[in-house]
C-alpha cells in the first residue's frame, strides 16, 4: 500500500514539474512573439499614420483644380477623423501595446478610411484636370508609395499575428495562455471592398494617357513614272 502511495506521489510530483517546465517554455515562447506583433503592429500604425498625413494635401489640391464634391470630401474627413481617433488611444495592454480590441478598432477605421480614399480618387474620372495637375499628381505619386508600405507592413504584421495565435492555441501553451492573460491578436485583413479602393495607379502612365499624341507622318510622294527607255534613245 505505502509502495504505490510512493509511486504516485513520485509521479505526481515528475508531472507537476513536467507541467512547470512546459509552462515556462510556453510563457518563453509566446513572450517573444507577442513583441514581434507589437513591432509590427507599431510599423503598421507608421504607415497608416503617414496616409492620413498626405489625404488633406490631396484634397486640398483636387479643390484648387476646380473639384466641386463637398460630399466626397465631407466622407473623406469623417473616416479620417474616426481613424486618427482609434489611432491616437493610450495602449492598454500591460506590455504598452493596444489591446487586441483598441487594435481592431484601428482596423476597423482603415477600411472604412480607404473605401473613401477610393471615392476621392476616382473623381479623376469625372475631372480630367486632375490628370495633368501636377500638384495633384505629385501628392497621388507618394500616396502610391505608401500604400505600398502598408501593404508590406500589414503582411508582416499578420503573419506574426498568425504565428502567435497558432502558439497560443497549442497545447500546453493554451493552458499559460489562460492563466496569464495572453489574448488572441487580430488579424489585419481589409475588406474586400476597402482592399481594391485605394487603387492609385501609375501617375506616370496616367500623365502619359493625357499627353498630347504627335501626328502621323506624312507619306512620302508618289514619283512620277520613269519614261520607258526606249523613248530616251530617240
Amino acid at each position: 500500500m505505502r509502495r504505490r502511495i510512493m509511486k504516485r506521489s513520485i509521479l505526481l510530483t515528475v508531472a507537476m514539474f513536467a507541467a512547470f517546465g512546459l509552462s515556462g517554455c510556453s510563457y518563453n515562447d509566446l513572450t517573444a512573439k507577442q513583441q514581434t506583433v507589437k513591432a509590427n503592429w507599431s510599423k503598421v500604425e507608421s504607415s497608416l499614420q503617414r496616409r492620413a498625413d498626405l489625404i488633406p494635401n490631396l484634397v486640398e489640391t483636387a479643390k484648387l483644380a476646380g473639384v466641386q464634391e463637398q460630399e466626397v470630401f465631407g466622407q473623406i474627413a469623417d473616416a479620417r477623423s474616426r481613424l486618427l481617433n482609434a489611432t491616437s488611444v493610450a495602449p492598454g495592454a500591460a506590455d504598452g501595446d493596444k489591446t487586441p480590441e483598441q487594435k481592431q478598432a484601428v482596423i476597423d477605421a482603415n477600411n472604412s478610411f480607404g473605401g473613401t480614399i477610393g471615392r476621392l480618387l476616382s473623381l479623376q474620372e469625372n475631372y480630367p484636370v486632375l490628370r495633368s495637375n501636377e500638384a495633384f499628381m505629385k501628392v497621388q505619386d507618394e500616396l502610391s508609395g505608401t500604400e505600398n508600405r502598408i501593404n508590406a507592413s500589414r503582411i508582416d504584421y499578420t503573419d506574426s499575428v498568425n504565428s502567435y495565435n497558432t502558439t497560443r492555441n497549442s497545447f500546453p501553451a493554451v493552458l499559460t495562455a489562460g492563466l496569464l492573460g495572453f489574448k488572441e491578436q487580430p488579424y489585419f485583413e481589409a475588406e474586400p471592398g476597402a482592399r481594391t479602393a485605394p487603387s492609385v495607379g501609375d501617375a506616370n502612365s496616367l500623365r502619359k494617357t493625357n499627353a498630347p499624341t504627335a501626328p502621323a507622318p506624312a507619306a512620302p510622294a508618289n514619283k512620277a513614272p520613269a519614261a520607258p527607255a526606249g523613248n530616251a534613245n530617240k
